[in-house]
């Protein structure tokens, strides 16, 4: 009887403390419990987080957008959603700042009816024996600037961009628009002095990786290596799931969905598809860009 009486007050103080600490662990800031997010977008950093992340690694990342028809079920600014993102996601890994997307760029034009069109306004008509489709202006895109122009856009972007002190430049995103950097990747070299990259593992600075390309090819794993289809779609799938609407596809597969290039999106796209894509590319593209980092110091 004694012993439990003199018991109390010891069993109470250790409950209390218990109860204290169970509080204070409950209040700490959230800011202090999940992990803080790595600042990567130039638009976002002060001064003192962009002079810190250029000396850790002097890398530019240019998503290559665009706002253009990429099927009725993808968003019109897909090409710079996912270079932008991708991009983000490697600047993390392999240090680096993302610039904001260029949405202008050069394509394929042609006149019909005295009516300008433009890239997939018209391409696959062109392409006997794969899809036929009516040259037409395809709702929402509104991108286009001739091949001098979009030239003197990227030769200023890295102007300013060597000026800045970046030694290394990635741009990528829309086909013709990164097709136009890998054919004349050497000439910005040389002038600014600065390396230039796209993700593409089979050109890279005019440089041919075969083991990757051949990787990427046989099991869908590029970014962005056709138009709508199975590897953009699978793509907007993992980083956008809420905005890739494939309802708005037809079921029937024998119908062939308007202004797609590729293999079928309603067969072979998924999410799942567009995570393996995105871990290759990183492991493959962290691993580039950090030789490249060796090299120039």
């Amino acid at each position: 009887m004694n012993n439990l009486t003199i018991n109390k007050p010891i069993i109470l103080s250790i409950g209390l403390v218990l109860l204290l600490i169970l509080i204070s662990g409950c209040s700490q800031p959230a800011s202090e419990i999940v992990e803080e997010e790595i600042l990567v977008e130039y638009i976002k950093l002060t001064p003192a987080d962009f002079r810190t992340r250029i000396a850790e690694a002097p890398i530019a990342y240019l998503p290559l957008g665009t706002l253009e028809w990429h099927g009725e079920h993808l968003p019109l600014g897909s090409d710079g959603m996912q270079s932008s993102s991708f991009m983000k996601d490697l600047a993390r890994q392999a240090g680096g700042i993302v610039l904001p997307m260029l949405f202008l760029g050069p394509d394929m034009m042609m006149t019909s009816d005295e009516q300008e069109l433009y890239g997939m306004d018209f391409w696959l008509s062109l392409e006997e024996g794969l899809t036929y489709m009516t040259p037409q202006q395809l709702d929402g895109s509104s991108y286009w600037v001739p091949d001098s122009l979009f030239h003197q856009i990227m030769d200023h972007s890295i102007k300013q961009l060597a000026r800045a002190g970046f030694k290394i430049i990635v741009a990528h995103g829309h086909g013709p628009s990164t097709r136009h950097v890998i054919t004349h990747w050497k000439e910005w070299e040389e002038k600014y002095n600065v390396l230039i990259y796209t993700c593409w593992s089979w050109n890279i600075r005019g440089e041919n990786d075969q083991e990757s390309s051949e990787i990427s090819d046989r099991e869908g794993l590029g970014i962005m290596t056709d138009h709508a289809a199975m590897n953009e779609t699978s793509l907007m799938m993992y980083y956008y799931p809420d905005l890739v609407l494939m309802e708005q596809l037809s079921p029937d597969t024998a119908q062939w969905p308007l202004a797609v290039a590729g293999r079928d999106p309603r067969l072979y796209a998924s999410a799942e598809q567009g995570q393996k894509a995105v871990e290759f590319q990183l492991e493959r593209m962290t691993i580039l860009l950090r030789k490249s980092l060796a090299y120039i110091r």
